[in-house]
């Protein structure tokens, strides 16, 4: 809830109509479901421009207009800025900031912030009301949205951060303030604009540099950047480390599979088993254990939550169509998610082939062949069968002079999924693992 005033204050906007003193009770960017008690924030995107939507908003009623184009609007307060996106930014920050009591965990990292976001909210829910943003949510638009929703109903806040331009995490940091921050890894991603892992680590570590106090620092000890990072003798932020290779503050070990689903022994002293594939999975734990700690959560309670928790959508899901077993890790795609993903892949039990669909890794700039046939020639080691979607995966089979049996390359999904079914002929005792860059649209093999 704000007043016009307070909107005014925050955005370091104009009134150049209607009256401060009218209250709002939230902020909204889609025309097609604003209520007539909220602020309509016009926001400029690369296929839709509120700004063209405001005579149907003030039609519907609202009581408040923001936009960056000065015009007039009898019954409706309006609100005049340079940049609506910095505005609702501005405007979250200063949500944020009426209720600096309420703990709030930022995580980033090159992979695996999504899946920590949500086993850190899973897990913490089962003592208090958490709020998180849906989905991945976690840039210049979804956080500050999710910011906005805070108030005195929520004990605390879990906040994904995403980026892929440099000054993206800095800037997001600085209006959700966060208390703990968690930085799951630094890899090669978006390096088509953060250049290489250096600049990835300078551009994820923004978010330590931001956190307000107690100013805690989760890091993967594991990871040679923030192991580093973790090493190093400072006052703030207050590091915690948490790793599978080296000793940690929360360690796992004696780490075992079944059905491709890890075990592990946390300080040699307490048992978790996760419903969830992947060895990675091990270290989101690890984040997510180490959080809840903070929190005052029993190591049993928290395992118990583990041990039920259910993987974000196309994030490594084990799933079956038509009596066909598919690894489902559609949502995105980078040479160490990659990696990892073809390590669940090697670890799974299979009674018949293990097949690999495989899509183009988008944004890895002028290093984008070389780390294409590195996961290629992991792949080749790992499957029997290599199916390859785009330009870019076809051309590095070439490089690592790959043999044709068992390897086919195609240009789209849909072309992917005519090659599983009617030349590979995939069977019910056989794997498919499925991933690729989100632009590569690889959940289109599932439709069977």
């Amino acid at each position: 809830m704000f007043t016009i005033a307070e909107l005014l204050k925050a955005a370091g906007g104009l009134l150049v109509s209607g009256d401060a003193g009218i209250i709002v009770e939230g902020i909204s960017i889609d025309s097609r479901s604003v209520k007539k008690n909220e602020a309509f924030l016009a926001i400029k995107g690369e296929r839709f421009d509120g700004h063209d939507f405001i005579d149907e908003v003030v039609s519907k009623g609202v009581k408040c207009v923001i936009a960056e184009e000065e015009r007039k609007r009898y019954g409706a307060s309006f609100i005049q800025v340079k940049d609506t996106t910095k505005a609702l930014g501005d405007i979250a920050r200063f949500n944020r900031n009426r209720f600096k009591h309420i703990p709030l965990i930022a995580v980033t990292g090159s992979n695996g912030k999504t899946t920590v976001k949500e086993m850190i909210a899973w897990i913490l829910s089962s003592k208090f009301k958490v709020l998180k943003n849906e989905g991945t949510k976690n840039n210049q638009i979804g956080l500050p949205l999710t910011l906005l929703k805070l108030d005195n109903s929520y004990d605390l806040a879990v906040l994904e951060i995403g980026t892929n331009h440099f000054g993206e995490v800095s800037y997001l940091s600085k209006i959700a303030r966060a208390n703990i921050g968690v930085i799951t890894n630094i890899g090669p991603s978006h390096l088509e604009y953060l250049k290489n892992l250096k600049g990835v680590f300078k551009e994820k570590y923004a978010l330590l540099r931001n956190l307000k106090q107690p100013a805690i620092a989760i890091l993967n000890t594991d990871d040679k950047f923030l192991r580093k990072e973790a090493l190093k003798k400072r006052k703030t932020p207050f590091v915690l480390g948490a790793g599978i290779e080296k000793a940690s503050d929360f360690s796992a070990g004696g780490v075992k599979y079944i059905s491709g689903k890890p075990s592990f022994v946390l300080n040699k002293r307490f048992s978790f088993a996760l419903p969830s594939l992947g060895y990675y999975n091990i270290y989101n734990s690890l984040l997510a254990i180490a959080t809840a700690r903070i929190f005052g959560l029993g190591y049993r309670d928290i395992s118990f939550r583990l041990s039920r928790f259910d993987l974000p959508k196309s994030r490594l899901n084990f799933i079956e169509i038509k009596g066909i077993s598919f690894i489902d890790d559609t949502y995105n795609s980078n040479p160490l998610s990659m990696k990892q993903a073809l390590g669940v892949l090697g670890n799974f039990s299979s009674r018949g082939r293990k097949i690999m669909v495989m899509g183009d890794m988008l944004e890895l700039g002028a290093q984008s062949i070389s780390l294409h046939a590195d996961v290629i020639k992991e792949a080749l080691k790992l499957a029997d069968t290599l199916i390859t979607v785009g330009p870019l995966t076809k051309s590095c089979l070439v490089k690592v002079n790959a043999a044709k049996n068992n390897i086919f390359a195609c240009q789209t999904s849909s072309e992917a999924r005519e090659i599983l079914f009617k030349r590979v002929c995939v069977g019910p005792e056989d794997i498919v693992l499925v991933k690729g860059s989100r632009g590569m649209k690889m959940e289109e093999v599932f439709k069977i």
